[in-house]
C-alpha cells in the first residue's frame, strides 16, 4: 500500500463524523458561507507550532532586558554556593549514575578517590546545589509567566464580557454545532495554545518543582482540550474554561516574584488573594458552571457522542489536579493563619532543602573548627609563657629565700 493512500485512509478514519459531531449532523451541514463568519477547521492549528517557537524566542528576550534587570531593582539576590572540586571519578558518576549515591556506593567511591565518606557526602551535597536555579532564574520564569497570564486575562475577559455565553452557559450550546467564532476569540485559542506549547517544549529547562509530573500531565491535558475543543467547535465553554484559569494564575506568579524579591508582606497578601481566588474559580465556579454545563445542559441540545465524553474527561483531569494544588495552598493557608508568614512554596523545587541549610551551615563549622585552632595556638603560647613565668617566680623567690636565711645565720 502506497504511503499516499495510507494517509488517506488515516485522515478518512480520524476525520469520521462519529467522532466530532453530535449524531445525525454530518460535516456538510456545518459549512459556513465566507459572509456568515469564521468556522473553526484543524487546519487553523497548524500557526500554533512555529508560534510555540515564537514564544520561547520571545522569553529569552524577555528574560535578560526586562526581567533580570526588573529583579535588580526589586532587590533579588542570589544565594552564594561552594563549588565543589573538579574530581572526574565523581564528576562521572553524579552525571552518568545518580547525584544521590547509597551508603554502599559513598564507600566504594571513598576507596577509589582515596577520600572519607563524610568528604564524599559533601562534595555531592556541594554539586546538587551548584545545579540548583538561583533565585534571578526563578524570577525571571515567573514574570514571564505573570506578563502572559495577565494580557491574556485581561484580553479574554474583554472579548467575552459582552458575548451572551459569558452571563448564559446555555447560549454556549444553541445552535450547535454551527456557530461561527470571531476573530477575538480565534486569537484567544491560537496565542493560548502557543503558550502551552511553548511551555510542554521548555519544560526540561525550567525549574523543577515537586509538582513537575502534575506539570506535564496539566500541559498535556491543556493541550489536547484546546485542540480538540477548537476542532469540534466546543470554543464557546473552551474561551471560559481558559478565562478561568488565567484569573487565578497570574496572581500566583507576582506572588512568586515578591517570594524571590523578600518582600515578605507583600508576597504573603498577594498569596492570601491568589488562594481565595483560586479556591472560589477551581472548587467552586469551574465545577458548577463550567463542568456542570458540559456534562449536564449540553444533553438538552444534543445527544452524547466520543467528542463529549473525551471533553468531559479532560476536563475531569484538570479538576483532579485543581483538587491536589488546592491541597498544597490549604496547606501553606494553615502555616500562613498559625505561624503568621508562608514559610516557602509548597511546590518548592524538587532537590531537598537540607543541602542548602547543610551547606550554610557547614563553612560555620568548618569556621569554628579554625577558629578552635586558632584559639589553641593562641593560648598555648600564652600557657607556656605562663608556665615560664611560674618557674622563674619560683626559682627566684626560692635564691631570695636562701639569701634571708644566710643572713639570719
Amino acid at each position: 500500500m502506497s504511503p499516499n493512500r495510507m494517509a488517506a485512509l488515516l485522515n478518512e478514519w480520524l476525520w469520521q463524523e462519529q467522532y466530532w459531531l453530535p449524531p445525525g449532523i454530518s460535516w456538510q451541514d456545518i459549512k459556513m458561507k465566507d459572509e456568515d463568519g469564521r468556522f473553526p477547521l484543524p487546519r487553523d492549528l497548524l500557526i500554533t507550532l512555529p508560534l510555540a517557537f515564537v514564544f520561547i524566542a520571545l522569553r529569552y528576550v524577555f528574560e535578560r532586558i526586562v526581567a533580570i534587570p526588573f529583579s535588580k531593582c526589586l532587590g533579588v539576590k542570589d544565594r552564594i554556593r561552594i563549588q565543589a572540586p573538579s574530581i572526574p571519578k565523581l564528576d562521572a558518576f553524579y552525571k552518568h549514575i545518580s547525584g544521590q549515591p547509597s551508603q554502599s556506593q559513598v564507600v566504594s567511591l571513598g576507596r577509589q578517590c582515596g577520600l572519607s565518606q563524610r568528604k564524599i557526602h559533601t562534595w555531592f551535597r556541594h554539586r546538587r546545589n551548584q545545579d540548583r536555579p538561583s533565585n534571578t532564574k526563578k524570577f525571571c520564569e515567573a514574570s514571564w509567566r505573570f506578563v502572559f497570564y495577565i494580557v491574556s486575562f485581561a484580553a479574554g475577559l474583554g472579548s467575552l464580557i459582552n458575548t451572551a455565553w459569558f452571563w448564559d452557559h446555555r447560549e454556549c450550546w444553541r445552535g450547535y454545532p454551527k456557530q461561527p467564532v470571531a476573530d477575538a476569540h480565534y486569537w484567544y485559542y491560537i496565542l493560548e495554545l502557543s503558550f502551552y506549547l511553548s511551555l510542554l517544549l521548555s519544560v526540561s529547562v525550567d525549574v523543577k518543582r515537586k509538582d513537575f509530573k502534575e506539570q506535564v500531565v496539566h500541559h498535556i491535558a491543556t493541550i489536547f482540550l484546546i485542540g480538540f475543543s477548537y476542532c469540534a467547535n466546543y470554543v464557546r465553554v473552551g474561551t471560559l474554561v481558559m478565562l478561568v484559569h488565567d484569573s487565578s494564575d497570574f496572581l500566583l506568579e507576582s506572588a512568586k516574584m515578591f517570594h524571590y524579591a523578600v518582600w515578605t508582606r507583600t508576597c504573603d497578601s498577594l498569596f492570601v488573594i491568589f488562594a481565595v481566588v483560586f479556591l472560589v474559580t477551581r472548587l467552586v465556579v469551574f465545577p458548577c458552571r463550567i463542568v456542570h454545563t458540559t456534562m449536564v445542559v449540553s444533553l438538552e441540545f444534543f445527544q452524547p457522542f466520543f467528542g463529549y465524553y473525551f471533553f468531559n474527561v479532560l476536563l475531569l483531569v484538570l479538576q483532579a489536579l485543581h483538587i491536589f494544588w488546592a491541597y498544597l495552598i490549604l496547606r501553606m493557608v494553615y502555616k500562613f493563619v498559625f505561624t503568621g508568614k508562608v514559610e516557602r512554596d509548597e511546590r518548592s523545587d524538587e532537590e531537598s532543602e537540607v543541602d542548602e541549610r547543610d551547606e550554610e551551615e557547614e563553612p560555620k563549622g568548618e569556621e569554628g573548627e579554625h577558629n578552635c585552632e586558632q584559639r589553641k595556638e593562641t593560648i598555648n603560647p600564652k600557657l607556656t609563657s605562663l608556665a615560664n613565668n611560674c618557674v622563674l617566680n619560683n626559682l627566684t623567690n626560692q635564691r631570695n629565700l636562701n639569701s634571708r636565711l644566710r643572713k639570719a645565720r
